[in-house]
């Protein structure tokens, strides 16, 4: 079935974009390839359904980190608009808008029950970036191993995360491949890297300033939160015990680096897709690391796993990445440095 004609009477009767094509659907909500009408840009624009309080949550999530971003980063989806639909009416929404319906929204999500008229279609349609690479999953696995790839995806996530993500307060608690998408447009030549995007804010959390001074910014390192989320194969053993801090991303980022560099995958149990991911092997069983090392901190993980050797900085730094004890790893801001160095200190790094 053809995607409905996007009703966005923003001004005017006409659409202001056109919907092309279905390009992924998530737990929360129907991502499609469109096209703006007067400048036939393509943007992504991804359409949640508020039908129930969690997904109302998740959305709302999304737009607060991106929405309290102030300037834009090249390699964090930058959402243009947020637009509210319900029946056949539709606002702009702003982050702190008066909005009636925005605010059901909000008191939805703290009330954790729907608070509006549950006969009518309520959506969230965000307009973003569109990545035309696909996702970092379909990126690499459909192309050979390559060692400037590798090195330029690891130093692009790790100052995503730190000068954009942890500066602004914000801990994403989803970092995987399914959510680091690749743009690959206006490369002219087969030599240029492709751009990352962070996306997928649904499970980020602002960490706000504590009450005693609201002017002093929060380290997001100190920042706890309790709320056990994320993906599996990808989680840091203090979030599967619900208590941890932005060191949480830090352990994903070790998880992810380690299975882009070893090809390490694993078969999505529900969607039969093969993902990157590394993880620990436990008789016949595959077991995240975060779970594996949650009862058994002193485990030692064995890097490489699959190749016969590894820059041995690189593979200090995964291990320390990947430590039980979160105050063990690096922050963003040293992991970055730490990675400048290992590339250009060795430029034959991993093949």
């Amino acid at each position: 079935p053809s995607p409905e004609p996007l009703i966005l009477k923003m001004v005017s009767s006409q659409p202001k974009y056109d919907l092309i094509r279905e390009v992924g659907r998530g737990s929360y909500g129907v991502v499609y390839e469109a096209v703006v009408r007067k400048t036939s840009a393509r943007v992504a624009v991804k359409k949640i359904r508020c039908h129930a309080p969690e997904n109302v949550e998740l959305a709302l999530r999304e737009f607060w980190a991106l929405s309290s971003i102030k300037s834009q980063h090249p390699n964090v989806i930058h959402l243009e608009e947020c637009i509210l639909q319900k029946d056949g009416m539709v606002q702009k929404m702003s982050h702190g808008s008066s909005s009636s319906l925005y605010l059901q929204l909000v008191e939805t999500s703290l009330k954790g029950e729907i608070v509006f008229d549950p006969r009518s279609a309520y959506y969230l349609w965000f307009v973003m970036d569109f990545c035309d690479g696909g996702d970092m999953n379909e990126y690499l696995l459909s192309r050979k191993p390559n060692r400037k790839t590798n090195t330029s995806i690891s130093l692009l996530l790790c100052s995503s995360v730190r000068s954009f993500l942890h500066k602004n307060q914000i801990i994403h608690r989803d970092l995987k491949p399914d959510n680091i998408l690749i743009s690959q447009s206006r490369m002219d030549t087969s030599d240029l890297e492709p751009t990352l995007k962070v996306a997928d804010f649904g499970l980020s959390k602002v960490c706000s300033a504590s009450g005693q001074n609201p002017e002093e910014p929060v380290n997001v390192n100190k920042c706890f939160l309790s709320t056990a989320c994320g993906t599996d194969f990808y989680m840091a053993p203090e979030v599967w015990e619900g208590h941890y801090t932005a060191k949480a991303d830090i352990f994903a980022l070790g998880i992810i680096i380690w299975a882009m560099l070893e090809r390490i995958t694993f078969i999505d149990t529900e969607t039969k897709k093969e993902l990157l991911g590394s993880y620990v092997k436990q008789g016949t069983a595959i077991v995240p690391v975060g779970e594996a090392l949650l009862e058994n901190p002193k485990m030692e993980l064995l890097i490489p796993v699959k190749k016969k050797s590894m820059n041995a900085q690189m593979k200090q730094l995964i291990k320390e990445m990947l430590a039980a004890n979160p105050q063990d790893r690096p922050d963003a801001f040293e992991l970055e440095l730490r990675l400048v160095n290992i590339a250009f200190k060795d430029s034959s790094w991993d093949t």
